[in-house]
């Protein structure tokens, strides 16, 4: 249960939020939800592999572990990347919907009973002559990128697996001292069938905005090697 409520500059105009992270606010994961809109950052950091639904869509996660509730990112209240998924970024913060002229409207909530809201520490989220100030609008992004990312993630995919590009994953960690791990029920983007497109697919992706998204996914899966070895000198210390 949550006390989420639609922000408001004159009924919220002195509250204030001091992002941070740890288990309490569910970070403590070994996998999270990530949108298409931020695969350029998340490639760069985190391995991309994608789950199946019962309904057989496709939908994409970023591996943070490899142990149950395990985040390697995670040190104290500190996600030590440069990059924070923006499901985990986007802290207290959703987007509702409220009635218009024109139609529903998307609007900032947040759930004042999180311990990271509060009138005393922390960014201002309103300036104090009205107007958002910069900590609101960061997290208006944010949740636009969930928001954008939510809406095209099903075009992706279905456009990755009408190709062909989509590929069962047997991931098995057996080196840097952090053998016996396997990842399982997952799927990749596959390099060899994005090798293998023809002058036409590749523009059809192309052109849908898609071929990149597809590169990315492939290349990170190279952050594999990184998170062993985290994963090493986690036990190590």
């Amino acid at each position: 249960m949550t006390n989420s409520v639609r922000l408001d500059n004159i009924e919220h105009h002195d509250l204030k939020y001091a992002p941070r992270h740890g288990q309490a606010f569910g970070d403590a994961v070994n996998q999270v939800l990530v949108l298409p809109t931020e695969f350029a950052e998340v490639q760069r950091e985190y391995p991309i592999l994608l789950r199946r639904r019962d309904d057989g869509s496709f939908y994409a996660v970023a591996i943070l572990g490899f142990d149950r509730g395990e985040n390697l990112y995670l040190e104290g209240d500190r996600w030590a990347a440069d990059y924070v998924p923006a499901m985990h970024a986007r802290g207290p913060f959703s987007i509702g919907l409220s009635r218009g002229e024109g139609g529903p409207e998307a609007m900032i909530h947040a759930d004042l009973d999180d311990p990271r809201l509060g009138r005393d520490a922390g960014e201002p989220l309103f300036k104090a002559h009205g107007g958002n100030a910069a900590m609101l609008e960061r997290v208006a992004g944010i949740l636009r990128t969930i928001h954008q990312g939510s809406e095209l993630s099903p075009h992706v995919f279905g456009a990755f697996a009408v190709e062909g590009l989509i590929a069962p994953a047997d991931i098995n960690i057996t080196s840097g001292g952090v053998g016996g791990y396997r990842i399982t029920d997952v799927f990749a983007v596959s390099g060899d069938a994005l090798a293998k497109l023809d002058g036409a697919v590749l523009k059809r992706l192309n052109d849908a905005g898609f071929l990149s998204l597809a590169f990315m996914a492939v290349n990170s899966l190279g952050n594999l090697r990184r998170l062993v070895e985290m994963k090493t000198a986690r036990a190590a210390a």
